[in-house]
């Protein structure tokens, strides 16, 4: 952990971007081969640090509970044996994905004979601002560190034991590999002036990715000097359509909201076909009352379940990272995807239906960050898609869109191979 006590926030801001820089400049030329020891590294150290890490964990989790935190946000916070696992099987995919830096793409040989590449490379410096939950402090690392970038983590003072261990280890990792320590730093403080500070050091640091709640976001994105990645919330929607499976549409349904209601995948909306509602209604529902699911129903999803309450307008745009669910009945698949459109964050929506070509419209009339087709909302994860993991999901639409991997934390350089020429 990086000492936080002999410097005003300037200062200190600009004492880690530049230390980032420099690492980052090392880390850049690395081979895949040390990259992928480091990351192998620090897997060998969560498990065998395993119980000092969930002893600082527990010390963060019993504050929280304290404070009087929700049920949600504890769930985020929490690490057991099973999330260490996670953590550690997600290093174990990063380092079996290709690296993307120095990759060549795109030659094509020009009409004078040069011929003309895009190679990918590092962003640079990454500062990532994020709240209680400690795995993205492994996921974020290994991703940046693979990718040749070095992070500047700024966790949520809630979470401030478990990454403080965290941050320590993968410093030791990168240590005994020979690589540079400060190639990962924590931002130990929770003065927000330093976070300022750190957001708007143009020329150090390069992308500032914010992870978290709307409030966090926007201050991130209303603050900085340097390019934000955004994510303002998740409002994800599930659409039943007329032609759906309602066996299917139920196990979805249940599975998007309920399976892990605290994160920014779970579905928010659940929008009915007024054909599918009278049949899915009754066997869906008492499910959720049975969860703890407090639905907030429109006046016509509410004749059909009257002991709903009544959903404002406030609702539909709502994220609520927690066991509530508002839903809505609609005519049309038209219908479903006009309040996708006025109420989305560009998330994740879905559709269950088995008729193709309203599957087709939706997939192509919806612009979400992923649009799934009789699947669960909870899949739009970087680890469920492939990436081995995630840094964060873009809703930003800048040079990626959607769960950040490997290659979203790299730009594409052009380069040139000539024998001689020279323009006329």
């Amino acid at each position: 952990m990086n000492d936080v006590t002999d410097a005003s926030p300037a200062a200190l801001a600009e004492r880690l971007a530049r230390a980032a820089k420099a690492a980052s400049r090392k880390l850049a030329v690395a081979s895949t081969g040390q990259k992928n020891q480091a990351l192998a590294r620090l897997a060998e150290l969560l498990l065998a640090e395993a119980p000092r890490l969930l002893e600082a964990n527990a010390k963060d989790v019993a504050a929280a509970a304290e404070a009087g935190v929700t049920g949600a946000f504890l769930d985020r916070l929490r690490l057991d044996d099973k999330r260490v696992a996670g953590m550690v099987e997600g290093l174990r995919q990063v380092i079996a994905l290709p690296d993307p830096v120095g990759a060549m793409e795109d030659a094509r040989r020009r009409p004078n004979g040069l011929l003309v590449g895009r190679m990918r490379i590092p962003l640079g410096v990454i500062c990532i601002v994020y709240e209680s939950r400690p795995n993205v402090t492994v996921d974020a690392g290994a991703l940046c560190l693979k990718s040749g970038n070095a992070p500047l983590l700024k966790g949520g003072k809630e979470a401030f034991h478990s990454n403080g261990v965290l941050v320590e280890l993968m410093r030791q990792a990168l240590a005994d590999v020979g690589l540079p320590a400060d190639a990962v730093q924590a931002v130990a403080t929770s003065d927000r002036d330093v976070m300022t500070a750190l957001i708007r050091q143009q020329g150090l640091v390069d992308l500032v990715i914010p992870r978290g709640g709307e409030r966090l976001i926007r201050f991130v994105t209303e603050t900085a000097t340097v390019p934000v990645i955004q994510h303002f919330k998740g409002v994800c929607h599930v659409y039943v359509d007329r032609a759906a499976d309602l066996e299917m549409a139920a196990e979805i349904a249940f599975n998007a909201k309920v399976q892990r209601p605290g994160v920014c995948n779970a579905m928010e909306t659940l929008i009915l076909h007024r054909d599918v509602a009278p049949d899915l209604i009754p066997r869906l529902f008492p499910r959720y009352v049975a969860a703890g699911v407090e639905l907030r129903c429109d006046a016509r999803t509410r004749a059909l379940w009257p002991q709903g309450l009544a959903a404002t307008e406030e609702d539909w745009a709502t994220e609520y990272e927690d066991l509530i669910l508002s839903v809505r009945l609609v005519d049309d698949l038209e219908a479903a995807v006009e309040h996708i459109q006025a109420y989305g964050s560009g998330h994740t929506d879905a559709i269950v239906t088995n008729d193709y070509a309203a599957s087709q419209r939706f997939v192509a009339e919806v612009d979400s960050s992923c649009v799934v087709v009789n699947a669960s909302t909870r899949f739009n994860d970087g680890f469920e898609l492939g990436l081995g993991a995630e840094i964060g999901i873009s809703t930003s639409r800048l040079h990626a869109f959607g769960p950040m991997g490997l290659e979203e934390l790299t730009a594409r350089k052009f380069v040139v191979f000539g024998s001689g020429q020279v323009r006329s």
